[in-house]
């Protein structure tokens, strides 16, 4: 019985990692689209705006608008602002350069974190972890190439928005232990919608929504919402060796789409580039879940 759940738990796992796939693509995608006729400050707004009438939709229906508790909004906004300023630079870049060397900078995230967390939650810097910082730092270099020719706005962007995701991870670590996941979701679609509203306004003029582009808004933010919701249950359920793995196929999914939908291709340095982030990765998390087997 007991190896039974396990079995159904994995399985569960693995289709929310393809729906997670799926969500990140889409929302991708929708993006690139939507693009040509709101800029990334109002892409921001809408999307927030629809998160934050589906959380507070969800929240009504399942009666659990009194879980909603409005705290700590001192580290709520600087997250936000990382996360924010991230979002919108991750926007930018996909308008770019194509759409696999977004993600495969995207996915230095973890690396980022390894190299702050000790300064900022006083996590030890192990050798495992050093070597994964290595590794996703020449794999850095290998996709960017950074000289006059092959380093662009879009490579920056997309670079400087891992960081800021990296850092609103680390003070959304602090948050989890402290106020429950919708509260973090809530108050983070509440802010961002006012920074939204903020930044696409400062001209007072804000693109309104057609039948065309209205499709792609709804598409990214209700993917949005989803990919995260589908990645932490996952990771919920089933060991992050098990998920990790599975969430590096996002790399060749939108590597395809990409060629599909733009005609981008793929060179031989994104690829040995996305080969040494993935694997520099992996290694700290077999050396996490190895480190976690053996606590006392």
């Amino acid at each position: 019985m007991h190896d039974q759940k396990s079995n159904l738990r994995l399985l569960a796992a693995v289709l929310l990692m393809f729906i997670t796939i799926a969500s990140f693509t889409m929302m991708a995608v929708a993006g690139r689209y939507v693009s040509n006729e709101l800029d990334t400050f109002e892409i921001m707004m809408y999307r927030s705006l629809i998160g934050f009438l589906l959380l507070l939709i969800f929240s009504a229906v399942t009666k659990r608008l009194h879980a909603i508790h409005l705290g700590y909004l001192r580290d709520h906004f600087f997250r936000n602002i990382f996360h924010f300023s991230a979002q919108n630079l991750w926007f930018y870049a996909i308008t770019v350069i194509p759409l696999v060397q977004v993600f495969a900078l995207e996915f230095t995230v973890p690396i980022w974190i390894l190299i702050f967390s000790p300064f900022f939650l006083g996590e030890v810097f192990t050798r495992p972890r050093a070597i994964a910082a290595f590794m996703g730092f020449i794999g850095i270099l290998v996709i960017t190439r950074p000289d006059s020719e092959t380093l662009n706005s879009g490579t920056i962007a997309a670079g400087l928005a891992a960081l800021g995701f990296a850092g609103s991870i680390m003070i959304t670590k602090g948050l989890t232990s402290r106020q429950n996941t919708l509260s973090i979701l809530f108050i983070m679609t509440a802010m961002q919608l006012v920074f939204g509203i903020i930044c696409a306004g400062y001209d007072f003029e804000i693109a309104g929504l057609n039948k065309t582009n209205f499709i792609w808004v709804i598409t990214i933010g209700v993917a949005g919402l989803l990919a995260h919701l589908c990645l932490t249950t996952a990771l919920s359920l089933a060991p992050t060796t098990v998920v990790s793995p599975i969430d590096f196929l996002r790399l060749p999914v939108i590597a395809v789409v990409g060629y599909l939908l733009f005609g981008e291709t793929v060179d031989q340095y994104l690829i040995y580039g996305i080969i040494l982030i993935c694997v520099g990765n992996y290694v700290n998390v077999l050396a996490e879940s190895s480190t976690k087997k053996h606590a006392p």
